[in-house]
């Protein structure tokens, strides 16, 4: 297969539309006829491909739903451009209703990417190819629609299951909501198919695709995010067994310059430096604003200010913990060397050599996460005992003592309190929280975190104070709402509870 980096930016075009041979030398390819492409190996490689491409745009917006959304981040409050309101401060103050844009955007993201993974599966069974590159292809791409489809329920609940693409686009405003119930036996399906077929370890030119260990380690979330605490065990487990490990220097975990590296199970790949346009510049959402150069370093680029570290998730790093400084800055010095306090995530905080061309990668899967999920599994189905090794080993890279002596409960507390501090800024909180807690008890946990964000705010908010709409998470918003547009072309969606039917 030729490497995900040369080509992971072609795109796929909706079910109907495709390339012809000559794919790569088109400009246009939204004018070729399907029925040209999708008949050699070199085809299949490049629709795959591009499934990748695809997800470089999922995870770039994710922030907005999984961390910012969360108690462990916040904005730097910008009274001049009130703008976002209406869409990313929505997601921050719990306010997000029918028509927020953003979740609209989140919901049209998924499922038009779930088009193109299914144009593929239904075009493999009948193409004439290597066996062994068809069983690869479907595995890859079968992994894809479990994380799309993972995605979609956990935020959105009942969802539509498509597992076919459509050819006719009136056919689309007819599907009704699958329970979610069948939409995770899909997803565990494909993810079993994906782990039966994918390779274990992966060649040099097939580095960024995901592997066995990368379908066996979302498989594992899933069966611990349905508390299925048995099957999550024996899951993680096999993970365990294919050569993963931890990385001795937690700063060496996000480093460009050690990408795809042992802890490394599934990362969406980014390519900075250079003008190809596969450029990882998510990050610059992040940085303070009006800090002018002084984080950013070109001269007068400021950030846009927004998943800005919370106090609170500053203050859950224990003392000593080597974490921290690899994770988040507390402020930065201005050019007459004052202090600003404005916190910012350094994770993905490196030098490049272009203005806007950061080259750091995405990590959606490392393997302190399955240690983490393994602990927390273990300890719900018999409670710590064997679960301490897995937990301890992720705390020993930290510098930190380990643990010993809880009880069930205060253990499930700690992996909670770990996974945190370990995954900051990653993409789990959201989920992790929404695991954990019922939507009354998400609710009680998430108004206390606003009250103290409202007595004590992160980043000042220039004189304006608090609305009482404002971090107030009410139980249905455990769920977002199905887009009013969505409903209004298609009148089988129903609305989820608390929202506007």
């Amino acid at each position: 297969m030729k490497s995900i980096y040369k080509i992971v930016s072609i795109a796929i075009c909706m079910s109907c539309l495709s390339c012809s041979d000559d794919f790569l030398d088109k400009s246009d390819p939204t004018r070729l006829n399907a029925g040209t492409f999708y008949q050699t190996e070199e085809q299949f490689d490049q629709a795959v491909n591009a499934l990748y491409g695809g997800l470089q745009t999922i995870i770039s917006n994710q922030w907005q739903f999984g961390e910012f959304i969360s108690d462990n981040t916040t904005l730097h409050y910008n009274v001049e451009n009130r703008g976002n309101g209406p869409g990313l401060e929505t997601l921050e103050y719990w306010q997000y209703i029918e028509g927020t844009s953003n979740v609209q955007s989140l919901y049209e993201s998924l499922y038009q990417q779930l088009v193109n993974v299914n144009t593929v599966l239904q075009r493999l069974p009948g193409a004439d190819i290597n066996e062994n590159a068809k069983s690869g292809f479907e595995g890859q791409a079968k992994f894809i629609r479990a994380y799309l489809y993972f995605q979609l329920v956990q935020h959105f609940g009942d969802v539509i299951l498509l597992t076919e693409p459509i050819d006719e686009p009136s056919v689309a405003w007819t599907y009704a909501r699958s329970p979610a119930s069948d939409v995770y036996a899909q997803i565990e399906s494909d993810l079993t198919d994906a782990a039966s077929v994918l390779p274990p370890t992966l060649d040099a030119s097939d580095i960024g695709r995901v592997s066995k260990g990368a379908a066996l380690s979302l498989l594992g979330k899933v069966y611990l995010t349905r508390k299925n605490y048995g099957s999550a065990v024996t899951t993680l487990q096999q993970v365990l067994t294919l050569g993963y490990d931890l990385l001795d220097d937690y700063y060496d975990v996000f480093d460009p310059d050690m990408k795809n590296h042992a802890e490394s199970i599934f990362d969406v790949q980014f390519q900075g430096d250079n003008d190809l346009g596969e450029q990882s510049g998510f990050t610059y959402n992040f940085y303070p604003r009006q800090s002018d150069g002084l984080v950013i370093p070109f001269p007068g680029v400021s950030g846009g200010g927004w998943n800005i570290p919370s106090l609170d998730m500053i203050a859950a790093y224990e003392e000593d913990d080597l974490r921290k400084d690899v994770s988040l800055a507390e402020g930065y010095f201005d050019q007459d060397d004052n202090w600003v306090a404005i916190p910012f995530i350094k994770k993905y905080y490196h030098d490049h050599s272009i203005q806007d061309r950061p080259d750091d990668n995405w990590p959606v899967i490392r393997y302190s996460d399955v240690l983490l999920m393994l602990a927390e599994a273990i300890n719900e189905e018999s409670g710590p005992g064997s679960a301490y090794t897995h937990l301890n080993k992720v705390r020993k890279r930290a510098g930190l003592d380990e643990l010993d002596g809880l009880t069930k409960e205060s253990f499930r507390t700690a992996v909670l309190k770990e996974r945190r501090v370990e995954l900051a800024f990653e993409n789990h909180r959201w989920f992790d929280l929404k695991r954990t807690h019922t939507p009354d008890e998400l609710a009680t946990f998430l108004n206390a975190y606003g009250e103290i964000e409202k007595a004590n705010p992160t980043t000042s908010r220039g004189g304006f104070g608090f609305t009482s709409a404002e971090y107030s998470f009410q139980p249905h918003e455990y769920l977002f709402p199905i887009p009013a547009s969505e409903r209004l072309i298609n009148k089988e969606l129903t609305q989820n509870q608390g929202y506007q039917q």
